[in-house]
């Protein structure tokens, strides 16, 4: 009885629908994706891991095959030697830190790139911006993540007298920004290739989104700096977004850890 019991239990986990049930009950568990988009993505990197890890391991029971292993017919029969799990793992993670490498260095320019709404003294502005991973800008009094931005896209939200004065206000005029406003203004410290100590204005927005592979987030700690010249001559962005706050994840409070690339 109890093995009927058992053998009934087997057959359930070998019906490929509830396999593929719950690998996706699995990755959702793990990863809480936000839409069925990332979990697709999720779901395929999940297989693709598991038949690499697989496929090592098999591999090498066919190529070493070692004496708990008989091989007959085309079939292997015994105990899976725990070794040969070690190493087909360790192998496994080698050939896909290559792949994930590769594919990064053939990424499409379009998943470089995100789409940033700012709104400020209600006004708004979008903004096309790239991920740059060298943005580690932060504000130093808050730890908010800052977004780069060129001032001619800004020109609908921040008075003209500001973004004509930018060095003034740096170095201290601050009458040249309205007393009311005054406090949503942070002076960013940075560094970058041939510039070690520069400081950049910044300034609090009322709100900033970021809409990236579909979705749009909302960001409640953010400050936006502005860049007085032109980010790329072509114009093909005008914006700088960090990594981390496309990462859902990511903690605010950071180490002034400070660097762009200008």
């Amino acid at each position: 009885m109890l093995y009927g019991e058992y053998m009934t239990s087997n057959e359930i986990y070998s019906n490929k629908m509830i396999q593929i049930v719950l690998s996706v009950v699995m990755v959702y568990l793990a990863f809480t994706p936000n839409n069925l988009k990332q979990t697709f993505k999720h779901v395929v990197i999940f297989y693709l891991t598991s038949f690499v890890f697989g496929g090592c391991a098999f591999a090498l029971l066919y190529y070493i095959r070692p004496q708990e292993i008989l091989y007959n017919n085309g079939l292997l029969k015994g105990t899976y030697p725990i070794k040969i799990t070690f190493l087909g793992a360790m192998i496994g993670v080698i050939i896909l830190n290559i792949a994930f490498k590769l594919i990064k260095n053939r990424l499409s320019k379009n998943d470089m790139f995100c789409d940033v709404i700012i709104g400020y003294k209600g006004k708004e502005v979008n903004i096309h911006a790239i991920i740059d991973s060298g943005n580690l800008l932060k504000d130093p009094i808050t730890g908010a993540s800052v977004i780069v931005v060129e001032k001619r896209k800004l020109e609908e939200i921040i008075e003209k007298n500001v973004l004509d004065n930018l060095q003034n206000i740096i170095s201290g005029e601050y009458q040249l920004i309205d007393e009311e406003y005054i406090a949503k203004f942070r002076l960013i410290p940075f560094s970058s290739l041939g510039k070690q100590n520069g400081m950049l204005l910044g300034f609090k927005p009322d709100y900033a989104k970021v809409e990236f592979d579909g979705i749009q987030k909302k960001l409640e700690k953010v400050i936006i700096g502005i860049y007085d010249k032109e980010i790329t001559k072509n114009g093909e962005y005008t914006g700088l977004v960090s990594l981390d706050i496309l990462d859902e994840r990511s903690d605010t409070k950071y180490e002034y850890t400070r660097n762009i690339k200008a």
